[in-house]
């Protein structure tokens, strides 16, 4: 994409979560004029996520950064090969390499004790445990925040977390990342390693597995900065 001038931004969320926590991430980018939209991930398997994203960017108008959060960083893994993203960048989330999957990472150190993440139910799927939530997926917002959070949460399928990754985005397009220092969900560690593997140019940002909620502000200034980097 030569002599492009990224305006646009695609924001992917999560498990246990969906898009309404970005508001703050939209409403910081908004007023610096960028045109963000947010995917609602179905979470009913990667492919489903991945052509819920492909919808959203096959809708942009030219070049945009595509970013995700925890789950939502697999997503973008395999949805960032779309002609349309310029750039990459994961929000204390997951990059798996072809044939890993998120699972593989996730289980790659071992959990804080706050972690919530439950084994999948009957229906295969994946809840994260009601007592747990506040402490272990956003620590650092308030108690009324986390219950809304909790009851807006999707029905999050196993079997995402066990499917691989067949083209990885991120070993051909630019690539930026976020890790959350205080993350009880995905441990730092984790992130770190992922990011020094795929040579991300990744900033450390004092927050929870939340950290696009927490330090909205901030998240929105790296992704303005990617969106500048690949601007030329």
């Amino acid at each position: 994409m030569a002599n492009q001038n990224v305006k646009n931004v695609v924001l992917v969320h999560g498990a246990f979560a969906d898009g309404s926590g970005y508001k703050g991430v939209y409403e910081s980018l908004t007023k610096q004029g960028y045109n963000v939209t947010i995917v609602q991930n179905p979470l009913t398997s990667l492919a489903d996520d991945v052509a819920a994203t492909h919808t959203v960017l096959d809708n942009q108008d030219g070049p945009a950064i595509l970013a995700g959060h925890s789950w939502g960083g697999a997503v973008i893994t395999e949805a960032g090969n779309h002609p349309n993203v310029a750039g990459l960048v994961y929000i204390a989330a997951f990059q798996p390499d072809n044939n890993e999957t998120a699972l593989q990472w996730f289980q790659s150190a071992p959990p804080a004790p706050e972690n919530g993440v439950l084994p999948p139910d009957s229906k295969g799927i994946v809840y994260y445990d009601k007592d747990k939530y506040h402490a272990g997926f956003c620590g650092d917002l308030s108690k009324e925040q986390a219950a809304f959070m909790y009851a807006s949460q999707g029905a999050f399928k196993g079997e995402c977390f066990l499917t691989p990754i067949s083209n990885a985005a991120w070993r051909n397009k630019p690539t930026f990342g976020i890790i959350a220092t205080d993350d009880k969900s995905i441990n730092p560690d984790i992130q770190r390693n992922m990011y020094q593997r795929s040579n991300t140019q990744a900033k450390e940002i004092k927050g929870s597995h939340a950290v696009y909620i927490s330090q909205a502000e901030e998240v929105a200034n790296v992704i303005a900065s990617a969106a500048q980097q690949v601007s030329n």
